[in-house]
């Protein structure tokens, strides 16, 4: 009796060191039957028991109900015998090995059952429990190069005050575009404040299916035009800021 109360503090102290947020799941030889029929224990196991429940069993069920509000997994799957019996010895054959999980993922056990003539120890039956856990996929954040918005300048606001401050910032001279190097550096700085940049921060997709070579034959091809959009577009404010400037 003095090991059987040991056994039970020390699986107690290993449960609660484990975080309840966590699953936990445990296969023990109980030597116990918790017996078929689960009336006035349906919370914690099911009908497809094995035998009459005896003192040990009634302990486990215990452990359970009580302590842990834990589940006994094998008692949930209806199944033949033969899955059922996990020892065996001189023609007695009874269900002492058991699994537990706690009771708020039960949903998660697909199937429990013992395999028949496959034995593990001396003995004793292979109990196999399959758990079925839904993986979520964790999106990875990818960090790209901040870029400038410079499409907003297609709006009629932004693109007004875009000239006026690169011809402010130019000093109204007339020989802005003598000095290329200053003059870009007025208007990328004037266009990072004005229209703003991008964070910088694109989430990976978790479907590139679509991801073909014509796609991205395609995306270059557009970039390209961007590209060239945006030239125009420099050259176009260069050249009001120039007249602004000239005035």
């Amino acid at each position: 009796m003095e090991e059987k109360e040991k056994f039970w503090s020390v699986l107690d102290e290993v449960v609660e060191g484990v975080p309840r947020n966590e699953r936990l799941v445990i296969g023990v030889d109980f030597n116990g039957h918790v017996g078929e029929g689960n009336r006035g224990d349906e919370k914690v196991m099911g009908r497809y028991g094995l035998k009459e429940k005896n003192l040990e069993g009634r302990v486990v069920v215990d452990f359970a109900k009580m302590r842990m509000k834990m589940a006994v997994v094998n008692t949930y799957f209806k199944k033949k015998e033969d899955h059922r019996v996990t020892y065996k010895s001189r023609g007695r054959c009874t269900q002492v090995d058991y699994v537990l999980c706690r009771k708020c993922n039960l949903k998660e056990i697909g199937d429990c059952k013992v395999l028949a003539e496959d034995s593990v120890a001396r003995q004793h039956q292979m109990v196999v429990c399959k758990i079925v856990l839904e993986v979520k996929r964790k999106r990875r954040r990818v960090r790209t190069e901040r870029i400038i918005r410079w499409w907003k300048l297609n709006e009629e606001d932004y693109s007004v005050r875009s000239r006026e401050e690169v011809s402010q910032g130019l000093g109204g001279g007339e020989d802005v575009l003598d000095d290329w190097a200053t003059t870009a550096e007025v208007m990328r700085e004037t266009a990072t404040s004005v229209l703003g940049v991008t964070s910088g921060n694109r989430q990976e997709d978790k479907e590139t299916w679509w991801w073909k070579e014509e796609v991205q034959d395609s995306i270059k091809r557009k970039s390209w035009q961007n590209r060239i959009g945006i030239n125009r577009v420099i050259r176009k404010v260069s050249r009001s800021a120039s007249r602004c400037g000239s005035r």
